[in-house]
């Protein structure tokens, strides 16, 4: 039996956010003996390669200009922001505080799609985003103990990466998931060489730090091929709720390879935050069978 467009999403969404978390520890893996800019961009030099390799393969280059388009553009745009702010961030933070911040998204997203793509979007499903972001705040806790400005990165870091899904919904499809993967990847690594300019600091890396680094390569290699295809493949509210399975992988390498588990506080917005989306996806089914004729109003 095929897969339906929406359950293909879901499944490369799921692949998609396994890719990122593992790139994201070993990342910080590495980043706990060299500069995290440097790490960007020894991981962004790798990840090029492979990118471009397979996307000559599979013809999917295009002229240079298509890279600079606007929807294209502001993607890449939205794609180094977030990953900056992200992985600055996740030097000084636990991962599963920073994978707990980063569940808001989908809410961000459908937010988004209302304001920016005419989406709609009822009363119930707005009040359940405000819970998410009620969330967020739980685990950002702003002016309690604990709290670490550092989060606050994390919150840019869930803007941007709105910009890059819904730029990628909104793009023509005529351009490839792939050509889009080899504009972000050394736009991402050219901003960490900037940082490493402007940081003054460039570290001398072993055998074993180089390995992980071209692990983290090809994860995101795999995050970066996955989300472009779920965000085109199905619909915006349907997809983006398997995001939180990155939650989940967050936890399990926080515990295993750093020993952090994400505190009550944490857990709590997490669990609000999850429950807002999921929540969002219910009203939305219900929304699309009355649309439908096959509920009443």
């Amino acid at each position: 039996m095929p897969l339906s467009s929406n359950m293909k999403g879901a499944l490369f969404m799921t692949l998609a956010m396994a890719g990122f978390v593992t790139n994201d520890a070993l990342l910080k893996r590495v980043a706990e003996d060299i500069s995290m800019n440097q790490a960007i961009v020894l991981r962004g030099f790798f990840g090029t390669i492979w990118i471009y390799l397979i996307a000559r393969r599979f013809g999917a280059l295009r002229p240079l200009k298509t890279a600079f388009g606007r929807l294209p553009a502001l993607r890449t745009l939205g794609e180094v922001l977030g990953t900056v702010f992200f992985l600055t961030a996740l030097t000084h933070i636990e991962l599963a505080n920073a994978s707990a911040i980063l569940q808001a998204l989908p809410l961000a997203i459908t937010l988004g799609g209302a304001l920016f793509l005419k989406e709609p979007v009822g009363w119930r499903r707005l009040l359940a985003i405000l819970a998410g972001f009620f969330g967020v705040l739980l685990i950002i806790r702003p002016g309690l103990t604990g709290f670490s400005a550092w989060t606050i990165l994390i919150v840019f870091a869930v803007f941007s990466a709105t910009l890059r899904d819904l730029c990628t919904r909104a793009m023509d499809r005529n351009i490839p998931s792939l050509y889009l993967s080899l504009i972000a990847a050394p736009a991402v690594a050219i901003a960490g060489l900037l940082m490493c300019a402007f940081e003054g600091r460039w570290d001398p890396i072993n055998w074993t730090q180089l390995a992980m680094l071209v692990g983290a390569s090809v994860f995101m290699l795999v995050g970066y091929q996955f989300i472009v295809l779920a965000m085109r493949e199905g619909e915006i509210p349907i997809v983006t709720p398997f995001r939180y399975t990155s939650l989940l992988w967050a936890v399990i390498f926080g515990v295993v390879v750093f020993g952090d588990f994400p505190d009550a506080l944490t857990l709590l917005g997490g669990a609000i935050i999850v429950a807002s989306g999921l929540y969002t996806l219910y009203r939305e089914q219900v929304v699309l069978k009355r649309n439908a004729g096959e509920v009443d109003s």
